[in-house]
């Protein structure tokens, strides 16, 4: 009955509609998410450094550029919401007793995203990916995961933090 109330009166005068990660608490929380958000702005500066070398762009390439420059905006904004959903959801006073380092690091990542989203510099994506695979490896031994190094099978085959399943 209140749901039919709620959607009646929805129909006269629409609410804002609203998104995010369920704070049910679903417990699902994966970086994963977040090191291919990454790995794909890695990609992103690639691709712009390939037409940056060129001497001059034509409309097409401009047109990829831009593209490129906005996926990487993109990327960098979900690694940002994928780390505080982590951070704020499932992060609490146990983790960040055995590991103090948690709140910094995850600071640090917010600005390395906005350094790595304001630049078109490698160098700077790949700190991040540094960054956030130490979160991975942190959230996944949080949960007594075992984790290993392996690089991506995919451009531009850089180094991640996957968990070690059964």
């Amino acid at each position: 009955m209140f749901y039919n109330v709620l959607n009646k009166l929805d129909s006269k005068v629409p609410f804002k509609r609203a998104s995010a990660h369920c704070d049910i608490p679903c417990k699902i929380y994966d970086p994963i998410t977040a090191q291919l958000a990454v790995l794909t702005m890695i990609r992103m500066v690639d691709l712009l450094e390939e037409l940056n070398i060129k001497p001059s762009l034509t409309p097409n390439e401009q047109a990829q550029f831009g593209r490129l420059v906005a996926e990487k905006e993109v990327h960098g904004h979900k690694v940002k919401d994928e780390i505080t959903v982590i951070w704020g959801d499932y992060i609490k006073q146990p983790q960040l007793d055995q590991f103090p380092e948690l709140h910094e690091l995850s600071h640090s990542i917010m600005l390395a995203a906005s350094k790595a989203k304001q630049h078109i510099d490698r160098e700077a994506t790949l700190l991040l990916l540094e960054k956030v695979n130490r979160f991975a490896e942190i959230f996944w031994e949080t949960k007594g995961i075992k984790t290993y190094q392996a690089t991506c099978p995919y451009p531009p085959a850089e180094t991640l933090i996957y968990p070690q399943l059964k």
